[in-house]
Formats: structure tokens, C-alpha cells, sequence
């Protein structure tokens, strides 16, 4: 099988009412844990790199791993941008063999983030690819995206018509109270997720993919794991995962998760390392980290997003 587009798994999404996981990817341990779980459980999935993985891993190795990932499940596949800020890494991933990209213009102006979005869209939907844009920004940081939380605002529904017009956009991330990155919110801030802003969205715009980025629900029993084995991490509290089960149930065709690969696999590896010091095989300490990103994934494909068996 082929990578496809996202346009096909998302109305499904839609009319079904659950979400597609989209998982960062960064090497091939992550990426055989993501898509080993996703085979077990039929699961359709968007395998997304940010121009941080780009430039650690490499376009082309990343891209090679992800169409070794096609051979080994036979699975429905989408390879897509997370954040590009630029036109030009736009481009380089749709000729690069991607299928879908995000243009990330919320830190522009209203107009300019039209105007940036339109011409991504007019370049890609040329040669077949898909285009998720943003309007809102969220909180946090992830790789190269870092927005404190006074810059942080939440989606106005009053652009959500005009921008998806004018652009031509295939899905639309919004910001209704996620954030990237482990630490969410302040010592005893409560997540709270704007779902009269998600119901507003999709009543402006109708049979439309819905986005949600900042979704890692940061599992308790991986940050212990971490700080029993020389970790220092404070506090951290994610999305509660009955608030993402509800937002697949609506528009939200695709939901963003990051965070938790990270903590699972740095939590396997100090756990494996705390309890084996001699050892320096990198197969020995990986193994592990592999099992625990495919555990994680595959629940929060069946009792998060509730796209098992949907491939």
C-alpha cells in the first residue's frame, strides 16, 4: 500500500464519530512501536514530523522508515508536516514525498495568515497533497514552536468560515485549551477544554476536520518512572483523556500526541539504565522503550480516539 491523504480517513472519522491519532516520529524505534500497535489493532494513522525531527533525523531516512513501516502492516498511512512556518518547508516536504502538510500561520496576522496558508494550499492540492491549517494559538513548547502563555489565544469561531473560504484549507486546527509540551498548566490550574468554542466551530463550519494539537494526556506512571531513576521533573498534568474521548466524538477528526511517546520511551530507558549500569547495547535499552510506546499507543487508539478496527 501507498501513503495516502488524509481526506478519505477523516470524513470516515467524521461520519463515525472518532478520531485519527497523529503521532510525532523521530527515529525507528517510535515509529515500529506506533505502527506494531496499529496493526494489532486495524487502526488507520498519521505519522507526522516537525522540522525539528527533520533536522535531526534527516527528510529522506524519516521518509524511507515510514514507507518500510507500509511493507511491514499494510495499514493505511498518512505522512504529514506538524508546524511548518514556512512556505518553503512546505514545499520541500511535498516534494519530498509527503502527503500532507500543516502551514502554521497563527503567529501572523489575520490577512497574512491567509495569504501564507493560500499559497501552501494552492502549491500542494497542484501535486495532490493535503493542508491543515491553524487559527488560535496554543501554549507550550514543542521543538521549534514556543509560545508563552501571554501570546497564547483561543480560537475566535467569527474567522473560522472566512479562513477555511479564502484558503482552501483541508482540516483545521484550533486552540480551545490544550498546550504543547509536558507541562500544560500552573500549580493547581485545572485543564479545562473549550468545547462551546468546538461546538460553535462546527456549527460555522459543517461536515468539516476538526484539529487538536497539545492532546498528550502526560501519564503519571511515566514521569514516576523517570524521576525514580535520576529524573527531576516537576508536576506535570496533560488532557485528561475523557476530555479527548469526547472531542473525537465530534468534529475533531485528528488528535496530536507527542509528549507521551517521549516520556514513555525516556522512562523505559532510565528505568532499563537504573537497573542494568553495565550495559551499553543499544538494542538492550531501546527493546523496551519500543514495548512501551507500542502499550501506550495502542490504548490510546482503542479507548482514546476509538479508531481500532477502522483501517
Amino acid at each position: 500500500m501507498a501513503l495516502v491523504t488524509s481526506k478519505e480517513m477523516f470524513q470516515k472519522a467524521y461520519d463515525g464519530g472518532y478520531a485519527i491519532g497523529a503521532f510525532n516520529v523521530n527515529n525507528m524505534e517510535i515509529i515500529q512501536g506506533i505502527t506494531e500497535a496499529a496493526k494489532e489493532v486495524s487502526a488507520p494513522l498519521i505519522l507526522q514530523v516537525s522540522a525539528g525531527a527533520r533536522k535531526y533525523a534527516n527528510h529522506t531516512y524519516l521518509v524511507k522508515l515510514v514507507e518500510a513501516a507500509l511493507i511491514e502492516t499494510d495499514l493505511p498511512i498518512c505522512l504529514h508536516l506538524d508546524h511548518g512556518d514556512s512556505f518553503e518547508l512546505c514545499k520541500s516536504c511535498i516534494d519530498g514525498g509527503f502527503t500532507s502538510v500543516m502551514i502554521d500561520g497563527s503567529h501572523h496576522s489575520f490577512e497574512d495568515n491567509i495569504e501564507l496558508t493560500k499559497k501552501v494550499v494552492e502549491y500542494a492540492h497542484e501535486r495532490g497533497v493535503v493542508v491543515e491549517g491553524e487559527l488560535g494559538r496554543l501554549a507550550g513548547i514543542e521543538d521549534d514552536v514556543n509560545v508563552s502563555d501571554e501570546d497564547a489565544s483561543y480560537t475566535r469561531p467569527s474567522e473560522v468560515e472566512e479562513f477555511v473560504t479564502r484558503t482552501g484549507v483541508d482540516s483545521l486546527a484550533i486552540a480551545i485549551g490544550t498546550s504543547h509540551g509536558a507541562y500544560k498548566f500552573k500549580p493547581g490550574q485545572k485543564p479545562q477544554l473549550r468545547f462551546d468554542i468546538l461546538k460553535e466551530v462546527e456549527k460555522r463550519l459543517p461536515n468539516f476536520p476538526i484539529v487538536l494539537h497539545g492532546a498528550s494526556s502526560v501519564i503519571p506512571e511515566f514521569v514516576d518512572m523517570i524521576n525514580a531513576n535520576g529524573g527531576n521533573m516537576p508536576d506535570a498534568i496533560g488532557i485528561p483523556e475523557d476530555m479527548l474521548r469526547e472531542a473525537a466524538k465530534s468534529a475533531v477528526c485528528k488528535i496530536n500526541i507527542d509528549s507521551d511517546l517521549r516520556l514513555a520511551m525516556t522512562g523505559s530507558i532510565r528505568k532499563y539504565m537504573a537497573e542494568n549500569p553495565a550495559h551499553f547495547d543499544p538494542r538492550q535499552y531501546l527493546s523496551p522503550a519500543r514495548a512501551a510506546i507500542k502499550e501506550l499507543v495502542k490504548n490510546k487508539l482503542i479507548n482514546v480516539l476509538g479508531c481500532d478496527g477502522k483501517a
